[in-house]
Parts: structure tokens; sequence; C-alpha cells
């Protein structure tokens, strides 16, 4: 009797050993062999692969929308690194021309755009107006100026007032032309602040070389009144008036194109991802961004 309950007993102790054997073994090649551990180490591997970084030169206005613009875009490209030059279109074009590393363009004004195409900077075929914009005049709430527009710009204290390189120092001298404030021998860009303060009885005219620090200098007190573009006053809206929303008539339209820059620095990744980048910037989805920051998208 004894000696078959101690069979019976040492027959159990070797099943549980064997069964315990068994799920420490599985659990092993579990361990060894789990997909899930492969399976993402090598997606971070085809990730890494596919990173590629984009040059892209905007127009200083462009700067807030383009920002955000970035932000959608990279959630379902979260690879594609975009990194922005804000400056004046003129100060672009000039890098662009001195063989600074470029991949896309998206200037403020058609005359940039125009040169570089000429000699030949831009993909043949690649360039498209996305949207217009309007100069206005703008102050800051309560300063009690007299000015009310382009008409009595005289009578400020002090204008903030982009370059002639500088779109919309460009548009404001037309415009002023138009009205028959100043005169231009040719170009209304060549006209210069010293010229315009003197037509003007004196004025004290403050020069920017991009329309963002045209707009700093009327928020921060520096200018009484300022011109820049109406897509610029976005997240202004407490602190700036607008005196005046420039006709098209006077300043002509106001448009922005985008192009693919030729870049010879560039991989076909990442002349694949400038491409498509740029696409996203002519979809339907990036005119309702472009549209809420004040833009106006109907273009041809």
């Amino acid at each position: 009797m004894k000696k078959r309950v101690i069979a019976i007993m040492a027959a159990l102790v070797c099943a549980v050993s064997v069964f315990g054997c068994g799920l420490e073994k599985e659990s092993r090649n579990k361990k060894e062999k789990g997909p899930a551990a492969v399976d993402y180490s090598r997606t971070e591997e085809n990730e890494a692969e596919e990173e590629t970084e984009i040059q892209v030169f905007i127009a200083a206005s462009l700067n807030k929308v383009m920002t955000e613009l970035a932000e959608q875009y990279q959630k379902d490209h979260p690879n594609v690194k975009i990194t922005y030059n804000p400056d004046s279109s003129g100060t672009l074009m000039t890098q662009i021309e001195e063989g600074y590393e470029c991949d896309l363009f998206f200037s403020a004004a058609q005359k940039q755009m125009d040169i570089l195409e000429s000699d030949g900077f831009l993909v043949d075929g690649t360039r498209h107006n996305v949207v217009n914009n309007q100069v206005v005049v703008v102050t800051l709430k309560g300063s009690d100026t007299k000015v009310e527009g382009l008409a009595n710009l005289q009578d400020a204290k002090s204008i903030a007032l982009a370059g002639g390189s500088v779109p919309a120092g460009k548009y404001t001298r037309q415009a002023l032309v138009n009205m028959g404030m100043i005169s231009a021998k040719g170009d209304p860009a060549a006209v210069t602040a010293q010229e315009i303060s003197e037509t003007l009885g004196g004025v004290e005219i403050s020069e920017q070389d991009n329309v963002s620090k045209v707009l700093m200098a009327v928020v921060e007190g520096s200018c009484e009144v300022g011109t820049t573009y109406y897509s610029d006053t976005y997240g202004y809206e407490d602190d700036l008036e607008i005196l005046e929303t420039v006709s098209y008539d006077l300043t002509g339209d106001v448009i922005y194109p985008i192009a693919q820059v030729v870049n010879k620095e560039a991989d076909k990744k990442q002349t694949e991802a400038a491409k498509e980048f740029m696409e996203f910037i002519l979809s339907d989805k990036a005119a309702k961004v472009f549209e809420s920051y004040y833009f106006d998208t109907d273009v041809k």
C-alpha cells in the first residue's frame, strides 16, 4: 500500500515538473520570439530611415499661418521636418540667388518670383498663385491719431513703413502714387522713405526691412501709424485699430505665389517631400486655414 502511495506521489511530482517545465519553455519561447518586440523595432528603424528635412522660404507675413499649416501637415507626415526662413520677399530672393539651400519659395509678390523664374531658379511648372491680401493703415487703439487713412497720412506724428524692396512697402508706394500724393519716375518701389517724408511735409518715417517689423513698431508704440497687411493684424484685434483697408484699385492685387526651387543639394526623398508639402498648401484644407488668418483664397 505504501509503495502504491509513494508511486502515485512520485508520478504526480513528475507530472507537475513536466508541466512546469513546459510552461517555462513556452514562456521562454514567447520572450525569444515575441512578434511585437521585433515589429516595433523594425518600424522604428524604417521611420528613422524615412526622415527628411525641407527648407521653405516664406514672406514674413506668412509666418503665423504657415506655422499652423506645418503643424497640421506633420500630424500625417511626422517624418518630414519643415524648416522655415521668414523674411521679406526681396531678401529671400537675394538669398536664393546667392545659393542658399531652398526647396520652396512662398513670396508676397509676383516681382521676386518673376525674376527667379526668368533666371532659371524655379522648377518648371510648379508656380501657383495661392492667396491675395490687402494693405491696411493701422494704429494703436486709443492713440487719438488724426490720421484716417492714406489721404491724410501727413497728419501722423510718425509712420512705420516697409522699404521699397518689401512687397508691402512697394504696394503702399504704388497706392500713394495712384492717389497723386507722391511721384515716381519709374518703379514706385524706388521712391525712398526720405522722399516720401519730404513730400508729406517732413513727417518722421521709420523704414523697416520687413512687414512684421512695421507691425511691431505700431504695436509697441514706436510709431503712431503704419501700413501693413490685413493678415498681419490677426491676433492683434484687441490692440490695433484699422484706419483704412486700401482698395485694390490703388495697390493692385496683392498676390502670393509659391513655387518649387531648384535645389541641387537635395536628394530624391527631399525633393518629393517638398513637392508633397506644396500640394498640401494648395489644397482645400489649407485654404480654410488661410481664410481664418484673413487671407483671400479667391485667386486665379
